[in-house]
């Protein structure tokens, strides 16, 4: 008869730090958390980070969580202390031209692959935000709002959001009709406001409905490869479908003097 090992108890009173220690305290570490910045924006990159947190290190880590509850200035604070004091972590910038490409989705998955994988020594297990990733190497669970009760996966978030930011803040200097430096990309009012005056830029998702909408309102179409299955799924879940035109590219001085950030 094959023995299941013993199930893991997770203290509640270790707080974000449960997962990890329940786990550590079976032999699985070192415990490495992973999750994404940038997955509903409608332009810049997809960023996604990987982190191992020391076990024992929380007190180092005081107001820890979800990079989304956080202040800009807490965010930069928490980010200075997880490039110091982590074990050891990875972040990954996936351009708009591969979320057109293979779509969001999967350039998620395979952003939080490419992070575990860039980590210098393999983990014991990965905790994951909110859904599974197929095709990880070292055993892994997703967990629910994981960026609020996993530590490694907070820290992660961060590492994600802050680079993420400021990549966007960057674009910003080159693309500034947009506002990219208040929004991040992510589709505001006023942001909304931009795409129908200005049309989209390269550094724009085309395959979202709401950007292949605007760039026909301009005559533009995409300045890159969409997948078209990428831009089908991506109208079925708007509930709207962008006009086609055999317009101009997409090629404003701006547009095409933007290279993608990819340090982080």
């Amino acid at each position: 008869m094959i023995r299941k090992p013993p199930r893991a108890q997770v203290r509640q009173t270790a707080g974000i730090w449960a997962f990890q220690a329940a786990l550590d305290r079976r032999g699985l570490g070192p415990v490495a958390g992973v999750d994404e910045a940038g997955r509903g924006a409608c332009a810049g990159p997809l960023v996604v980070a990987s982190c191992v947190l020391k076990p024992g290190d929380a007190a180092r880590f005081e107001g820890l969580t979800d990079s989304k509850l956080l202040t800009a200035a807490a965010r930069d604070r928490i980010f200075d202390v997880v490039v110091k004091r982590a074990v050891d972590y990875a972040v990954i910038v996936i351009p708009a031209w591969e979320v057109d490409l293979i779509g969001v989705h999967v350039a998620n998955i395979e952003g939080m692959r490419r992070a575990v994988a860039r980590l210098s020594a393999h983990p014991g297990y990965v905790l994951t935000d909110g859904f599974p990733v197929p095709g990880l190497t070292a055993p892994n669970m997703p967990v629910v709002k994981g960026d609020r009760v996993a530590a490694c996966v907070a820290a992660a978030s961060v590492l994600a959001k802050v680079t993420r930011d400021r990549i966007m803040a960057e674009m910003h200097g080159d693309l500034p009709v947009y506002g990219f430096d208040v929004h991040k990309g992510y589709s505001t009012a006023e942001h909304t406001a931009a795409l129908l005056e200005h049309g989209p830029s390269a550094e724009h998702r085309w395959s979202y409905a709401n950007v292949a909408s605007a760039g026909a309102r301009h005559g533009l179409t995409a300045p890159h490869r969409v997948a078209r299955d990428v831009l089908s799924a991506t109208v079925v879940q708007n509930g709207t479908s962008p006009q086609t035109s055999g317009g101009r590219l997409a090629t404003r001085r701006s547009a095409d003097s933007m290279s993608t950030r990819a340090e982080a």
